[in-house]
């Protein structure tokens, strides 16, 4: 059964828009989820742009465990080269216990140049002190005392006081490209995570499918393969909201290809501008990709993504660019009282007429 969660990127698309009210819609849209009864919120982290205002998911995980009940709260993700382990794992530690064991930790070694610049790392190394956070989160949390001799991180006979109160870790996800982080996330059976972005079903099933072969590979069977995925969805009977989503849309991926591309341009110390990327899709063919319009629009594309790409759990990106939060709010409602209903009557019907 695929589990549905909302992520929260809190992006800044009017600068005049004040930074607190975008951290106030947030959190109420994290308190709107769990009263609807999604399975998780997720957590972006970004810095020193407009592209996402929240620099620590693990500080929003904390915060929002206080002011709801039972939706799991997610790091989505924390970006490992960017910490100390030492500081990561107590932190970990931390949230699960003030969550009461609801964390869910995704971990990923992040792309944007831009940010790494500015902690003084590099993205040559990123994947390599990402393999190495994850020896450390995986034996750091779980073992009484631990040491570790690495090529980027050193730690004596150490011992994390604030240990989890999931047992032997927090449920680890993972995002990224990385071979071997992949092989490392089939063998130890950690969900990963792909993105839509902009892209239609296609482009998800093919990604799917190589990491099956990489399941294959660890003797594993490809069908087990845990896969989530991260997709812009917008429930509206608004033409005009919905072609706004779609621009929306297309904002979020510029900003994104224009930091992996290394062609930011910023402006007013954190704005970055929007640049169209090459191969760039049109509006139609945006439209054509998303599950964005009325209930019969998304149910229909919904439908396809659960069939065809069978995710583990899909995050629901409704908050980009400029979305008015009225108009999110309600997307979120209609997707959990209209969609998901709608939903799993389609799924079963194919179940049963497959039998």
């Amino acid at each position: 059964m695929t589990t549905f969660g909302t992520l929260n990127l809190m992006q800044q698309r009017d600068a005049v828009k004040p930074r607190e009210q975008i951290f106030k819609e947030s959190v109420e849209q994290v308190v709107l989820a769990d009263e609807l009864g999604f399975d998780n919120v997720w957590f972006a982290e970004h810095h020193f742009s407009n592209y996402g205002l929240c620099p620590s998911p693990l500080m929003m995980v904390a915060h929002t465990a206080a002011k709801t009940k039972r939706i799991k709260l997610g790091s989505g993700v924390v970006i490992a080269p960017l910490y100390h382990p030492s500081r990561l794992l107590a932190e970990i530690g931390l949230a699960d216990i003030l969550t009461e064991g609801r964390l869910e930790l995704g971990v990923g070694k992040g792309y944007q140049g831009y940010e790494f610049e500015r902690f003084g790392v590099t993205l040559e190394d990123s994947a390599d002190i990402t393999t190495e956070m994850f020896d450390l989160i995986e034996m750091g949390l779980s073992e009484k005392t631990f040491d570790y001799n690495g090529k980027h991180f050193n730690l004596p006979r150490s011992t994390i006081s604030c240990k989890p109160l999931q047992k032997p870790t927090p449920p680890i996800w993972y995002a990224g490209g990385e071979v071997a982080h992949l092989r490392r996330c089939a063998r130890n059976d950690y969900p990963v995570f792909m993105s839509g972005a902009l892209g239609g079903l296609t482009r998800l099933i093919g990604i799917r499918k190589e990491y099956e072969k990489l399941v294959a590979a660890e003797g594993r069977n490809p069908a087990d393969a845990k896969v989530a995925c991260s997709r812009m969805v917008f429930v509206t009977d608004s033409k005009a909201e919905a072609d706004h989503f779609l621009d929306c849309a297309r904002y979020q991926q510029r900003l994104a290809l224009s930091f992996k591309n290394r062609r930011e341009n910023v402006s007013e110390d954190y704005i970055i501008g929007e640049v169209p990327f090459e191969g760039e899709p049109d509006m139609d063919r945006i439209r054509h990709n998303l599950p964005v319009g009325d209930v019969d629009t998304v149910v229909e594309k919904m439908v396809a993504l659960l069939r065809g790409l069978q995710p583990h759990h899909v995050a629901l990106l409704m908050q980009v660019g400029d979305m008015e939060h009225k108009s999110v709010t309600k997307s979120m409602e209609r997707f959990i009282t209209d969609v998901v209903p709608a939903v799993q009557k389609e799924l079963k019907k194919f179940e049963q007429e497959a039998a």
